[in-house]
C-alpha cells in the first residue's frame, strides 16, 4: 500500500511539473489516457531511481561534498532526462526537451513529493 502511495505521489509531482515547467510535457489524449501515462510515467521513474541514484551516490560521493549537495540536482536532472528516453522507448507521451526543462523538473519534482510524503507520512 505504500509503495502505491509513493507512485501516486511522485505522478502528482510529475503533472504538477509538467503544469509548471515549459519542456516537461505529457502528450494529449483522453483523461483516462494521460492519468495511466502519468501513472507508468511515475512507476518508471520511481524504479530508476531505486536503481541507479544508490550507484551514483557511490561514484559520485566527492561531487557531492565538493558541490556542498548541489550535484544532486544535475543527478536528478539526468535521471528525469533517462525516463523521458525510456518512456519514449515504451511509446509513452511524456518528453523531457533539455537539461535545463529537466533540472527544474527534478527539483519541482523533488519539493513536491517532499511536501506530499509530509502531509500524507508516506
Amino acid at each position: 500500500m505504500r509503495a502505491l502511495l509513493k507512485i501516486v505521489v511522485v505522478g502528482v509531482a510529475l503533472w504538477l511539473t509538467s503544469l509548471i515547467v515549459d519542456g516537461v510535457d505529457f502528450g494529449g489524449g483522453s483523461v483516462a489516457e494521460r492519468v495511466l501515462t502519468i501513472a507508468v510515467v511515475a512507476l518508471l521513474f520511481g524504479v530508476v531511481n531505486v536503481v541507479l541514484k544508490p550507484i551514483i551516490h557511490v561514484l559520485g560521493c566527492a561531487f557531492y561534498v565538493l558541490t556542498l549537495g548541489l550535484f544532486a540536482l544535475v543527478v536528478n536532472g539526468g535521471l528525469l532526462l533517462l525516463t523521458s528516453w525510456l518512456a519514449g522507448l515504451l511509446g509513452l507521451p511524456f518528453h523531457v526537451s533539455g537539461f535545463w526543462p529537466a533540472v527544474w523538473g527534478a527539483l519541482i519534482i523533488g519539493v513536491v513529493s517532499w511536501l506530499l510524503g509530509l502531509f500524507l507520512r508516506v
